[in-house]
């Protein structure tokens, strides 16, 4: 990592920013993925590798489907420090099953005119056999190949977010720059991982991440990633998760990838605990940091494991939030 320096609100040099001098190539893309935007009223168990499209001021953001995973138990995933019967309550009040639950996985696109931001990168080819893996499809729905992509942003370096990169053996990504936390790439890469419950994870980091070392910058909270993109830490989900915040012609969005990881168990409760939390409590100031910051100035955002199309609004309620689903917002 020390191969690396950077300013705290610039990222990338002049290497970085010969990525940047083609808006005339990239145009085309961006005015092919407004063609091709989807209505919201599509139904959230869409089918894996679809896109839905809005605008946010001058840029495109693009919601790829890379597939959904149901699962039972709920509270084996949610409110693991709950009784069994308060999980199952809350879900029934909320007109969902009380017994099982449903994850989808959406990465995230962000066609600036000038840059091609891929936001995370679903399993890849490790999910393609249960459905998963589909953002390569989902990308080509919305008028994007793999070469358009200019950078790839890891929110953090769970499977599910970096199974991706790499395709057949090589970078699936061949022309992106990878924007990675410091501090996300240095705990995954640290060998005391051997022989404890992240060793897992760490292998996957090993064989996705590492080998992609050298295309790497490494960021901190406050970093711009690209004109108006800004990295902002939010650790718990894992040490060094970041979520990140878009702005555009006085429109302001926020990407906060795994922060809550269910619409109803994670915002209506977000003290209680989540599995794949890495730091429990911190976790949970980060939920209610990240929220209470969104509800208060009532920005849409984009949750990795939100219902499909992943996108909407919070209102503090209670103890917690309340989701709504965006639905004709974007398109007036």
């Amino acid at each position: 990592m020390d191969k690396v320096t950077f300013r705290r609100r610039t990222l990338f040099g002049a290497t970085a920013l010969t990525a940047l001098a083609a808006p005339m190539i990239l145009r085309p893309v961006k005015a092919r993925a407004q063609e091709n935007a989807k209505p919201m009223s599509e139904p959230q168990t869409t089918p894996a590798g679809h896109a839905n499209s809005i605008k946010l001021g001058d840029f495109t953001i693009t919601v790829i489907s890379d597939g959904l995973r149901v699962s039972d138990s709920p509270n084996e995933t949610f409110g693991i420090d709950q009784s069994k019967e308060a999980v199952a309550a809350l879900l029934e009040q909320n007109f969902l099953p009380a017994d099982k639950f449903a994850n989808g996985f959406s990465p995230v696109v962000v066609d600036t005119g000038s840059a091609v931001l891929l936001f995370d990168t679903g399993f890849g080819e490790a999910g393609r056999a249960s459905g998963n893996g589909q953002l390569i499809k989902g990308l080509a729905e919305a008028g994007y190949s793999p070469d358009d992509i200019t950078h790839v942003v890891l929110t953090h370096m769970h499977g599910d977010h970096i199974g991706g990169l790499i395709e057949g053996g090589k970078p699936a990504f061949p022309k992106a720059a990878i924007v990675a936390g410091e501090v996300e790439y240095a705990f995954w890469t640290d060998p005391a991982r051997a022989g404890t419950p992240a060793e897992g994870n760490q292998k996957a980091v090993m064989a996705s991440v590492v080998p992609l070392k050298d295309k790497i910058s490494f960021i901190k909270g406050g970093a711009e990633v690209v004109p108006g993109i800004t990295a902002m830490e939010a650790f718990g989900h894992s040490p060094g998760h970041m979520v990140f915040r878009v702005s555009s012609a006085g429109k302001d969005l926020m990407l906060t990838a795994d922060t809550a990881n269910h619409y109803v168990l994670s915002l209506q409760k977000p003290d209680w605990q989540v599995r794949f939390d890495m730091d429990k409590a911190q976790a949970t100031a980060t939920r209610r940091k990240v929220f209470d910051m969104i509800a208060a100035e009532r920005l849409p955002f984009i949750g990795y494991h939100m219902p499909y199309p992943s996108l909407g609004f919070v209102e503090k309620q209670g103890e917690g939030y309340r989701f709504i689903p965006a639905s004709y917002q974007f398109y007036l």
